[in-house]
């Protein structure tokens, strides 16, 4: 019987980079679809490598050929107009198509928690999840008018070593590694749930070609729940210091800054907890075992080996030191 045949577009990203990694360990036999690879996360070897880009959908027929898949996953798709693309090019292509949307499509904020698959979705304050919205809208009406074979996954806050899941950034750990205070929204209480690329891997691999989630949606998400402030901490002891923390409301973000505001009206300022039993019938051996301790060492060893790594963003530390002047206590 021959590996089931997965095509990845996209496949090198923070969250998809290590999935590329499994699928090959798995043995699936992985195509991998982009415009050229990065050099930040290199494709593994045993990659069947595709170079086109699926903003142009001739390229893709061309580099496909006539092959088909068991699964295709779309680690780039952000708009109806590009799952409506996919879709004009896989039909009778695949045997499941996998969507990556996102948590932050849940009612924001949830009218309950632990979040789960039937949570309503809704944002009316980002418009990147507005868009995975209507994504999923779409693909909802193609399995149910057309039987198109749509599965609907749904990432949190999935990180790797390369992204510091802390507004800021880098900007934010340079200022507490020079003493300077740092701002954490609201008052740092909000629980949040932090996702290591690796622990996703193992909950999304098992899921292509499964028969059992055509037309179904799940989200993949760790049991690692910490409080705003815990996450500031627990960066702060892996870069050897420690946090000086203002709190500002989200708002007050919002208004100095709408892009920072937006991701934090829309998806950060709420609590927000995961029932992953769905996943968990169908993937009955996922366990997450990676906690943020762990993480936020291999956050820091990766931006210390190289200083060019450690950007400080000048506008960012100026409206840091603003809010900080403003809301300071005591």
């Amino acid at each position: 019987m021959s590996a089931p045949r997965v095509l990845f577009i996209g496949g090198s990203g923070i969250i998809s980079s290590a999935s590329t990694r499994l699928a090959v360990e798995r043995g699936l036999d992985l195509h991998v679809l982009n415009r050229g690879e990065s050099t930040t996360r290199p494709l593994p070897d045993g990659v069947t490598r595709l170079r086109a880009d699926i903003r142009r959908p001739e390229t893709v027929r061309e580099a496909l050929g006539d092959l088909e898949f068991d699964a295709v996953v779309d680690w780039v798709a952000f708009t109806p107009e590009h799952v409506q693309t996919d879709i004009d090019l896989f039909t009778g292509r695949t045997g499941q198509y996998v969507f990556i949307s996102s948590a932050s499509a849940y009612q924001t904020p949830p009218s309950r928690l632990p979040v789960v698959e039937s949570t309503p979705l809704r944002n009316p304050h980002w418009e990147y999840s507005r868009n995975k919205i209507a994504c999923e809208d779409l693909l909802v009406r193609a399995y149910r008018d057309d039987a198109f074979p749509a599965t609907v996954v749904r990432p949190s806050h999935t990180y790797d070593k390369t992204l510091i899941p802390l507004d800021g950034g880098w900007t934010a750990l340079e200022r507490m590694r020079q003493g300077k205070e740092v701002v954490v929204h609201g008052d740092g209480s909000s629980l949040w749930t932090l996702t290591h690329h690796a622990d996703f891997a193992t909950g999304l691999v098992p899921l292509l070609g499964h028969p059992r989630t055509l037309g179904e949606a799940f989200h993949i998400t760790s049991d690692d729940v910490l409080t705003w402030d815990q996450i500031t901490h627990t960066l702060a002891r892996a870069a050897g210091t420690t946090a000086r923390i203002v709190h500002v409301p989200s708002d007050a973000i919002a208004a100095e800054d709408p892009e920072w505001g937006a991701g934090l009206l829309g998806d950060k300022t709420h609590s927000m907890v995961f029932d992953t039993s769905k996943l968990r019938s169908v993937v009955p051996d996922f366990r997450p075992t990676i906690t943020f301790e762990q993480g936020a060492r291999e956050i820091v060893g990766w931006y210390d080996e190289d200083p060019a790594r450690r950007v400080v963003d000048a506008r960012l530390d100026a409206l840091m030191d603003r809010l900080v002047e403003r809301f300071r206590v005591g």
